[in-house]
């Protein structure tokens, strides 16, 4: 048998998980010692669920859609860009066929004129995808007070009740921040937040202001616990459930009776939650154990405070030291298939809170993620609906218009 192949057995699963191969033979694996395997074999050989992947599928291209429409908003004056301006940040955006192409592709959202005074083609908006913009500005602006918490949660569960601010621009938009958030939310309260400047030069950090934290947040695992505790049909102890966190397995993957006890056994061990405040960690095996549980439920909550309960794996990085993780994040995700998928499609590696998702959607949208989840619509759409265009730079402003029919067949193409 070839190293490859022993890799992989050694790798593809935890704890003696089953995986179902093309042919169907379910084929068993052993634990192997993860300090003698790196990091990208590890993540090459995990367990894939069809429906993220399919997602993340149509996500990849959206966060190029997204990029480009920033750059188009950013003059509000004249909400346009040049495709020669674009051409030369296609490699940065990772336009691999060149701007036009890519702008091509998405006629719905994107529309390519010729400006006789300038003498060059320029892109602009359409219609749809203006009005899907203004559609998330509103829910963002509406959403400032759970804003305010969102922040006030995040910094509550660092030790010292402050992370840089290079690492809270990293996710403002995965938090429902606005454009503005630095004099919006940080400097319009100045009674929770402070701004100072950090020993690094050109790093500042934001602080809670003393007496703003509060100790009584209680994580959205607890939520979920009381939940369950008081449905009629729950079968688990409720003393243990406590502890627990919820657990749910793509189709396919298969779990051995090895791979139930050992999660049941980490289901059953006490921890410190995400805003408690945290002792000496114990170099006991128990210890370790707790710290590592401790460290899920503070990725499980950062995850719950996102508008998409989707994050990637290098911004969440971004605040380990200052939660106190010691651990490689990444890993930690792939150690607890049951609680988060991991990803990398799109030359990313993007990481889903399982449980807050359903047939690629969320069970619980938000008015943010309905607006985003528009613009998806509108990806997936492509060039669907549309009549052949024969002129190089035709006006389309017209066919760009999506009726609900339209919107419904997106909707078809989405995971369900």
């Amino acid at each position: 048998m070839s190293n490859r192949v022993c890799i992989k057995k050694g790798l593809l699963t935890l704890m003696g998980a089953k995986f179902v191969g093309k042919q169907g033979h379910p084929t068993r694996f052993s634990m192997c010692l993860r300090s003698k395997t790196t990091s990208a074999q590890y993540v090459a050989t995990r367990f894939r669920d069809p429906t993220f992947e399919k997602l993340m599928d149509n996500y990849k291209n959206l966060v190029k859609v997204i990029a480009v429409q920033d750059l188009i908003l950013a003059n509000p004056k004249n909400p346009s860009v040049s495709i020669d301006f674009l051409s030369k940040l296609s490699q940065k955006l990772h336009l691999n066929r060149g701007a036009t192409a890519f702008l091509r592709k998405f006629p719905h959202i994107f529309h390519i004129y010729y400006d006789p005074s300038k003498l060059k083609p320029f892109c602009r908006l359409t219609d749809a995808a203006l009005d899907v913009s203004r559609q998330e500005a509103v829910a963002i602006n509406a959403s400032l007070p759970d804003v305010v918490g969102r922040l006030v949660r995040i910094l509550s569960m660092s030790a010292s009740r402050m992370v840089p601010l290079r690492a809270v621009f990293k996710v403002w938009k995965e938090l429902g921040l606005p454009d503005d958030f630095e004099d919006s939310v940080i400097s319009a309260n100045s009674g929770v937040f402070q701004l100072f400047e950090a020993h690094e030069p050109n790093t500042h950090l934001l602080k809670l202001v003393d007496g703003a934290c509060n100790n009584g947040f209680r994580a959205a695992v607890e939520d979920w616990r009381v939940v369950e505790c008081c449905k009629e049909d729950c079968s688990v102890d409720r003393m243990e459930m406590q502890f627990n966190f919820k657990q749910g397995y793509p189709p396919g993957m298969r779990l051995t009776k090895n791979f139930k006890a050992k999660v049941k056994e980490w289901q059953r061990l006490p921890y410190v939650g995400p805003y408690e405040v945290v002792g000496e960690k114990k170099k006991s095996k128990a210890g370790m154990m707790a710290f590592e549980k401790r460290a899920v439920s503070i990725v499980h909550e950062f995850l719950s405070l996102t508008v998409e309960k989707m994050v990637e794996v290098e911004k969440i990085s971004q605040f380990r030291n200052w939660f106190g993780i010691d651990l490689n994040i990444r890993d930690l995700f792939l150690d607890h298939p049951g609680i988060f998928y991991l990803s990398t499609k799109g030359k990313r590696h993007t990481v889903f809170l399982r449980e807050a998702y359903e047939r690629g959607c969320l069970i619980e949208p938000n008015p943010i993620y309905d607006a985003r989840r528009r613009l998806l619509d509108l990806v997936v759409l492509g060039r669907r609906g549309l009549p052949a265009v024969n002129s190089k730079f035709q006006d389309t402003s017209g066919c760009n218009e999506t009726g609900q029919e339209e919107n419904q067949q997106s909707h078809d193409s989405l995971p369900s």
